[in-house]
C-alpha cells in the first residue's frame, strides 16, 4: 500500500473514503463498504486530511487526534490501496482561490449542525469538493453517523451535476452501544457513562407516536446533569425539514449534545405508527 501526498500520482479512478484520520472501526467499515464496491477493477483510496475550514473554534482544530502511521497500518488492513495525506498548500494551494460551491438548503435551513456550527458545512463543501477535483472518484464513502453531513454531501452532488455515487455506510457502535467517533477517546469513565444517554433518547423516540412525543421522550431521557443537549429532533431524513405526513412517515430522529465540552451526534430511522 503506498501513501501518497501528490495527487498528480493518484490513479485516474477510484473508489474514495474521505476522512480527517484518528481512523477508528466505523471507519474502517467504510472501507471494507469501498472495496466491496470497487471489487478488482478500481483502487480505494483512503484520504486523510484534517480540514482547516469546517472548524468553527480553532481549539477543536488543534485538539484534533493525529497519527498518521498508525492510520496507514490500519488502511492496509482493511483492503486500502492508497492513503492521500495532501498538507494544507495542496488542498488549498496559496495565492489561488478555492472554489466554495453554493450550499445546499439541507446545510442551511435545518437549525441542527448548521445553527450549532457556523461555517461548518461551507467548509465541509469546498473539501469535498476539491477530493473529488484531486481524486477524481467514481464513487466515495461517507458514514451515516454525520447524517447531515451525508446529506448535505448528496445535495451538493446533485446540485453540482456531479457523476461521482454517494454511498452511505452504517452506523458503527461501541459494545455499550455508543456510536463511535475520534472524540470518544476524550470521554472519561463518567463522561461515557452520560454520553450513553444519547444511544437511550434514541430508543425512546421510536416508542413514541408522533414526532412531537418522540422528541420529548428524547429530551426527558437526556436531561442528565452534564449532558447540554443542542438538540433532540425528528425530522424528514432526506431534507432534515419537520415532517408532514407523520403518521406514515419515515423520518430520521436526530441528537446532539456535548458532555463535558465534547460534542456527539447520533441518529436512528424513526417510522410513523402506521406504518410500523
Amino acid at each position: 500500500m503506498r501513501v501518497v501526498r501528490d495527487p498528480g500520482l493518484l490513479p485516474e479512478r477510484c473508489v474514495l473514503v474521505p476522512t480527517m484520520g484518528a481512523l477508528h472501526a466505523g471507519h474502517l467499515s467504510l472501507v471494507r463498504i469501498a472495496r466491496d464496491r470497487a471489487g478488482g477493477n478500481l483502487p480505494v483510496v483512503v484520504s486523510i486530511f484534517v480540514n482547516p475550514t469546517q472548524f468553527n473554534d480553532a481549539r477543536d482544530l488543534e485538539a484534533y487526534p493525529r497519527d498518521l502511521d498508525r492510520d496507514v497500518h490500519l488502511c492496509a488492513q482493511t483492503g486500502a490501496d492508497i492513503v492521500f495525506a495532501p498538507d494544507v498548500e495542496t488542498v488549498y494551494p496559496p495565492g489561488v482561490k478555492t472554489p466554495s460551491p453554493k450550499l445546499p438548503a439541507v446545510a442551511v435551513q435545518p437549525g441542527l449542525e448548521d445553527a450549532g456550527r457556523p461555517g461548518h458545512f461551507a467548509g465541509v463543501c469546498q473539501v469535498v469538493t476539491r477530493l473529488f477535483a484531486l481524486c477524481r472518484p467514481v464513487a466515495a464513502v461517507f458514514g451515516e453517523k454525520d447524517w447531515q453531513q451525508l446529506q448535505v454531501v448528496r445535495a451538493l452532488v446533485q446540485a453540482e451535476r456531479s457523476s461521482v455515487q454517494i454511498i452511505a455506510g452504517p452506523i458503527v457502535r461501541e459494545r455499550d452501544g455508543l456510536a463511535m467517533s475520534s472524540r470518544n477517546v476524550r470521554l472519561s469513565g463518567d463522561d461515557r457513562i452520560k454520553a450513553l444517554s444519547l444511544r437511550r433518547s434514541l430508543d425512546a423516540a421510536q416508542r413514541a407516536s408522533t414526532p412531537e412525543q418522540a422528541e420529548q421522550a428524547m429530551h426527558a431521557v437526556l436531561d442528565v446533569p452534564g449532558v447540554d443537549v443542542q438538540y433532540a429532533v425528528v425530522r424528514d431524513a432526506e431534507r432534515l425539514e419537520p415532517l408532514r405526513d407523520t403518521r406514515r412517515a419515515v423520518g430520521r430522529a436526530l441528537v446532539c449534545a456535548c458532555v463535558s465540552g465534547v460534542r456527539l451526534l447520533d441518529n436512528d430511522a424513526w417510522i410513523g405508527p402506521d406504518i410500523r
